[in-house]
C-alpha cells in the first residue's frame, strides 16, 4: 500500500508509521535502519525494488531520501509504503526541496527505530568522506557504490582513490561486495596442489571498471607480488556478454576476463568462458568448470547488510591501490 503525503512533517510522518503498523504491516520485528541517501536524477523505483527484495532476508526501517530543488520553496513530500509495496520493512520516501535538502540528518533523526544498527547508503553519488557526512555520522555501516556511474578510467580511479582517502571502519561498496563469490573461486584455486609460491600476477577486465581494480589491489595486497592489471573488452568470439544480462535487474556480465597467477613451474588460470561460467586451469590436473554471474543490486545490498562490523580486507585493499601497475 502507498499513502502520499504531500507537504508533510516528520511529526505526521512518525504518527503514519504508527498508524501503519497497526493496521497495514506484517511487519514485527525490524532489524536495522536503512537510510538511503538517493539524487533526484536516480532511478529511485529500481533502488526500491532492491530494497523490497533484500528486505525479506532484512525486516528494515527504510528511509529514503531525495535531494530535490534546492531553489524551490521549502517543502517535505513523503510517501509512506507498506505491505507489498515493501516486502518484509516499512518504507519512508521522502524528498527534500529548498532549504531542507542540505538538512536530510534533521529530517530523518526523529524516524529512527531506537535501539537498532543505522545503515546509510549512497546508491550512486556519495561523499568524500561518508563517516563524516551528516547522515553517515548517525550510521554503523556506510555503503557506497562506486560502479554505479558510467565507466570512465580516469573518473573511476579518482573515486576509488576518494574512497581510500575517506576510508573509516564501517565502509564498505557495493563493487567490493559483488567480487565476494569470485573471491572464493580463486582462494580455493590458489589451495590446489602443487602448491607453489605465486612470483606475479595479471589481471584482466574493461577500462574503466571499479571491480576490476579493487581485485587486483586485493590481491596485491593478500599475496605481496607484482599485480598488473590490463584492460580488454567482455566478448567471447562475436558476442557482447553484458548483452546477455539482464537490465531491468540491474545485471552485468562479470567484469573479471581473466586472471594469472604466474609460478615457478605452474601457473593457475581463472578465466571466463560463457555468461555463467568461469573456468579454473592448472597443468598436470583436469580442468575445473565453475558457475558464476553477476548478482543483482538486491543481492548485493542483502550481503551488504548482513554484516555490520568493519570489513578490514576492503580496507586493506584499498590502502593496496597503489600498488597496482596499469598497462
Amino acid at each position: 500500500m502507498i499513502i502520499p503525503l504531500p507537504h508533510t512533517s516528520t511529526r505526521e510522518i512518525a504518527s503514519k508509521l504508527v498508524e501503519a503498523q497497526e493496521h497495514y504491516t506484517l511487519t514485527t520485528g525490524r532489524v536495522l535502519t536503512l537510510i538511503v541517501v538517493a539524487d533526484v536524477a536516480d532511478d529511485i523505483e529500481a533502488i526500491l525494488a532492491s530494497v523490497r527484495d533484500a528486505s525479506h532476508e532484512h525486516p528494515s526501517r527504510v528511509l529514503v531520501v531525495v535531494t530535490g530543488d534546492r531553489s524551490a520553496p521549502t517543502a517535505l513530500d513523503a510517501q509512506l509504503r507498506v505491505g507489498g509495496e515493501a516486502g518484509a520493512s516499512e518504507m519512508v520516501v521522502m524528498r527534500l526541496h529548498g532549504s531542507l535538502a542540505d538538512q536530510a540528518e534533521a529530517v530523518i533523526t526523529p524516524l529512527l527505530l531506537p535501539d537498532t544498527p543505522i545503515v546509510a547508503w549512497w546508491p550512486s553519488q556519495f561523499p568524500e568522506a561518508p563517516s563524516h557526512h551528516p547522515v553517515g555520522a548517525l550510521a554503523q555501516r556506510r555503503i557506497t557504490n562506486v560502479g554505479a556511474a558510467e565507466y570512465n578510467v580516469e573518473t573511476v580511479y579518482l573515486r576509488l582513490q576518494q574512497l581510500s582517502r575517506g576510508y573509516a571502519p564501517g565502509d564498505s561498496d557495493m563493487t567490493w561486495a559483488s567480487l565476494t563469490l569470485w573471491r572464493g573461486i580463486v582462494a580455493s584455486a590458489l589451495d590446489r596442489h602443487p602448491h607453489e609460491p605465486v612470483e606475479a600476477v595479471e589481471i584482466s577486465g574493461p577500462a574503466g571498471d571499479p571491480a576490476v581494480d579493487l581485485a587486483a589491489a586485493w590481491l596485491a595486497d593478500r599475496l605481496a607480488v607484482s599485480v598488473r592489471r590490463t584492460d580488454c573488452d567482455i566478448t567471447l568470439g562475436d558476442t557482447d556478454l553484458n548483452s546477455v544480462a539482464d537490465p531491468t535487474k540491474g545485471d552485468a556480465y562479470f567484469p573479471i576476463r581473466k586472471l594469472v597467477f604466474y609460478r615457478a613451474n605452474t601457473d593457475i588460470t581463472v578465466e571466463v568462458i560463457d555468461e555463467s561460467t568461469v573456468r579454473v586451469s592448472v597443468p598436470g590436473a583436469p580442468e575445473s568448470l565453475v558457475a558464476l554471474g553477476m548478482r543483482t543490486q538486491a543481492e548485493v545490498l542483502s550481503e551488504e547488510l548482513r554484516y555490520l562490523h568493519a570489513d578490514k580486507t576492503y580496507a586493506h585493499a584499498l590502502r593496496a591501490l597503489n600498488r597496482v601497475s596499469y598497462s
